[in-house]
Parts: C-alpha cells; sequence; structure tokens
C-alpha cells in the first residue's frame, strides 16, 4: 500500500501562486507515476497533470499550461504542483494520486486540499 498526504491549500488571489505538495509513504517503489486531478462540487474529476517518478516525463491539461508546474523530490518522496497565475476557476479540491505499472487507473489517493482562488 501507499499512503500520501496533501498539504499546501489555501486561499489567494487571482493572479496569485500556491505549491501543493504530496508527501507518498509506504511502498513507493510500486508507484510508476504520480497525478494530479481537482474536482468542484457536481462536476466530475478532473485530471491536471502528471510526472513518471523516475524520468521526469510529464502531462497536462491544456487549461493548465504555462502555469501550472508539476515535480518530483524523490528523496523525499513528494511530488509538488506549483500553480501560477491562478484563475477563480482553478477553485477546487486538488487530489494526489498514484498510479502503478501496468495500472490503467490511479490505484492510492490522498485526501485532497482545498484550493479557493478569489476573484
Amino acid at each position: 500500500q501507499v499512503q500520501m498526504v496533501e498539504s499546501g491549500g489555501g486561499l489567494v488571489q487571482a493572479g496569485g501562486s500556491l505549491r501543493l505538495s504530496c508527501a507518498a509513504s509506504g511502498r513507493t517503489f510500486t508507484i510508476y507515476s504520480m497525478g494530479w486531478f481537482r474536482q468542484t462540487p457536481g462536476k466530475e474529476r478532473e485530471f491536471v497533470a502528471a510526472i513518471t517518478w523516475s524520468g521526469g516525463n510529464t502531462a497536462y491539461v491544456e487549461s493548465v499550461k504555462g502555469r501550472f508546474t508539476i515535480s518530483t523530490d524523490k528523496a523525499k518522496n513528494t511530488v509538488y504542483l506549483q500553480m501560477n497565475s491562478l484563475k477563480p476557476e482553478d477553485t477546487a479540491v486538488y487530489y494526489c494520486a498514484a498510479l502503478k505499472p501496468g495500472s490503467s487507473m490511479y490505484d492510492y489517493w490522498g485526501q485532497g486540499t482545498q484550493v479557493t482562488v478569489s476573484s
């Protein structure tokens, strides 16, 4: 099992920045990639960004490209999401997730952290 704990959410004004962290523990050697997702009430969970645990290959949803950056610190078993130029539409609960090799769906999830962007 892998346990994941997010932190770093909060309230920020439009145009501001936040950095989310997700610390993984347990059987972290089983992780192939890490991702960030977000969800607002009444909507489905949306993919935001992902990064491979070893190679650093990244992917982003179009709406955050150029504003968000995903990165890892393997020594700390932590994945980060640097969010710049935040917009009110970025307001959501942000979740980190871990994917095992061969899985088609993310296997482990954190509890989520609230990000609120005021206009």
